[in-house]
């Protein structure tokens, strides 16, 4: 049996490229390598013998574009794969949105322009005479690129990572603008929200620290229950790394006292993958519980020894002794969106 219009349609919404200029389609061939790696995921590799038995793992040392298999028929496996496991549908979506944003920001790093000196030369009042001329010019540069890439890996996050949650445990994310969950203090303005789900609200954070962005910022934080409970969705916080401070105890508060949900830590964890069930639970687990918990183990107080290079090659960075090249080309740089788009539902496709 084939595969239904439904799924055809989200097939194709999770190889489209999407409105931005530096967004790259998956081929057929990267779809049939990500193919193979659902099946293996899944334990259903020997369903698909016509696959290469030693296929990389998704996160690899190697450049994202590496991962095609060439010479296989794409939509044959599709179905198969879906004929083995229903949901597998949901897995390929969330992993092929993954794949494009990591090729994106693989061709951000390759063409984001360096600064100019007047982007830059007022800030060197601040430092100027402390070091030679030079030097600072060139520690400018250095900072403000570093900052734009940072930004926009930011942004780029932002489309991801809450995203790939909710589509994973069957909900919807909301931009404001679209969003059914409005202010209790003005109605007309709606509340952007990670994720919906039923009658829930989900607010997503990896962790929650005591620092703050500002007293507005903070205020909009603790009002988000409240209008969830004033529309008439449960309020649900989810916080992935539950280490203790006051900031996450005054938000736990919060939620509660709007008769709201709080999972923190390994019980946020255990939450969403019992809802995600045993598919997208796994597909949690490996792509997005993993990689976040191996970096949350890595946090040290101190930075390690940091270089940056750049050379006809392209920019060699180097931390703590390991080294990565990014090759530059020539591009022009997506113009940069702050906000979640209003079209934030349709980012990782699903039914």
């Amino acid at each position: 049996m084939g595969l239904t219009q439904t799924q055809k349609a989200m097939v194709e919404k999770a190889r489209a490229a999407g409105g931005s200029g530096q967004a790259i389609p998956l081929s057929d061939d990267a779809c049939v390598c990500l193919i193979g790696i659902i099946a293996r995921d899944l334990g259903l590799s020997d369903h698909f013998p016509e696959l290469p038995s030693d296929l990389p793992p998704f996160f690899d040392q190697r450049e994202p574009g590496s991962l095609n298999i060439s010479g296989v028929e794409f939509l044959p496996l599709m179905e198969r794969l879906v004929k083995l496991n229903p949901d597998s549908d949901t897995f390929f979506s969330c992993l092929a949105n993954l794949h494009k944003r990591r090729l994106k920001y693989e061709r951000i790093l390759q063409t984001q322009p360096i600064p100019t000196i007047e982007q830059v030369g007022p800030r060197g009042l601040l430092q100027f005479g402390t070091i030679s001329a030079t030097t600072l010019t060139g520690l400018l540069f250095w900072r403000k690129w570093f900052f734009d890439i940072d930004n926009r890996a930011g942004q780029e996050t932002g489309y991801l990572f809450e995203p790939i949650i909710a589509h994973a445990i069957g909900g919807v994310p909301f931009s404001a603008k679209a969003s059914p969950v409005r202010r209790a203090g003005d109605s007309r303005k709606g509340r952007q929200v990670d994720c919906i789900r039923q009658q829930k609200a989900y607010e997503f954070k990896i962790r929650v620290t005591i620092a703050s962005s500002g007293q507005g910022r903070w205020q909009e934080e603790l009002d988000f229950p409240v209008d969830c409970r004033q529309s008439r969705y449960t309020p649900v916080l989810v916080v992935l790394d539950a280490t203790p401070n006051p900031k996450l105890d005054q938000l736990e508060a919060a939620f509660l006292r709007q008769q709201g949900e709080v999972y923190k830590g390994e019980s946020a964890w255990e939450h969403l993958e019992s809802v995600a069930g045993p598919t997208m639970g796994l597909f949690l687990e490996k792509y997005v519980r993993d990689p976040i918990q191996a970096l949350l183990n890595k946090v040290s107080d101190c930075l390690p020894e940091f270089v940056a290079r750049m050379d006809k090659d392209g920019i060699t960075l180097s931390v703590a002794g390991e080294s990565m090249l990014i090759r530059r080309t020539l591009g022009a740089a997506d113009d940069e969106v702050q906000e979640l788009p209003d079209d934030a539902s349709d980012q990782i496709p699903g039914p």
